[in-house]
């Protein structure tokens, strides 16, 4: 299979893209086996064509008639992007060791329509705050959830990302969009002691909720057929959904669930309170890039199944 990839007789899909990876595993001697199969999301931007993109849909976070300003960054310093490499597809190792993902390069995007210079530093994931307050870091690119605490200590964006809730179903039972009536008498599954798992307490009564130890169980029972539904994390979700795991036998089914009280209000670009300028240069940058399609760009190169 790999020959064959390397030769362009063998096309790369979502479904046998995991297992390129074992070919790869061998080769990237440099690299764990973990890493490289991080590495091996990057491929997911060779599906962002027409094919790929269809259905996909994008969100958007911005009031476009926003009335942001660009303010001025006349001798702005080389700002320092603080990540961790260990949640694809927002922050990852690319194949070269070096970091990437969504957010990365959404960074990147942003300090090139600012015209500024920027470095990406990784650091372990519980000790990227401290950093940013100890100055060591201008911003903080990982997907740390915005809530009211965060913001009592940091400066943060508009949110750039959120991860919804969604339902998942098995492709051939052919069930209907999950609403109030269509779920009285089904089979919920979700992953014990979750958001969702409170979420499907409160807002969905008359149905049977099935509690999992991880979302990979739950999965398994989905595809299984012991649930008519699954009602996870939309991002893990997606990844299965489009992996070789799934065999193709399930797909989303209604649209996304963003109630901040259950599933957080999203993330977004952090800096230190003194450092308000930069704060809204990145607002700015970020609504721009929306506007002008860089967003939508980036998204579709590492989301081609559709989280919304």
């Amino acid at each position: 299979m790999c020959e064959a990839v390397r030769q362009g007789k063998y096309r790369l899909n979502m479904r046998n893209i995991i297992s390129f990876v074992a070919c790869l595993r061998h080769e990237i001697k440099p690299l764990s086996a973990r890493r490289a199969l991080l590495s091996l999301l990057l491929l997911l931007g060779w599906l962002s064509g027409p094919a790929a993109a269809q259905g996909v849909s994008v969100p958007n976070f911005w009031d476009p008639k926003a009335p942001l300003e660009r303010p001025d960054l006349t001798g702005m310093r080389t700002v320092r992007f603080l990540v961790d490499d260990d949640f694809p597809p927002l922050h990852f190792p690319g194949l070269d060791g070096a970091p990437t993902g969504f957010s990365v390069e959404l960074a990147r995007a942003a300090c090139e329509r600012l015209g500024i210079t920027c470095t990406v530093q990784v650091r372990r994931f519980d000790t990227l705050l401290d950093a940013l307050a100890a100055g060591e870091g201008d911003v903080v690119a990982a997907a740390i959830p915005l809530n009211a605490g965060l913001r009592q200590r940091f400066d943060v964006t508009a949110p750039y990302f959120k991860i919804p809730a969604r339902f998942a179903a098995r492709k051939d039972r052919n069930l209907p969009v999950p609403e109030a009536k269509t779920l009285q008498g089904k089979t919920i599954g979700v992953i014990s002691g979750t958001a969702h798992e409170a979420f499907a307490k409160a807002f969905m009564p008359g149905t049977t909720l099935k509690p999992y130890p991880d979302l990979a169980a739950a999965q398994t029972a989905l595809k299984g057929g012991e649930l008519d539904y699954l009602f996870a994390d939309a991002l893990g979700l997606a990844l299965w959904i489009g992996g070789e795991e799934s065999e193709g036998c399930c797909d989303f089914v209604g649209g996304p669930y963003l109630e901040s009280r259950f599933f957080g209000e999203g993330v977004g670009f952090i800096t230190r309170k003194d450092d308000d300028t930069l704060r809204r240069a990145l607002d700015y940058a970020l609504l721009q890039l929306w506007k002008e399609g860089k967003y939508a760009e980036l998204y579709l190169r590492f989301f081609p199944v559709s989280l919304f």
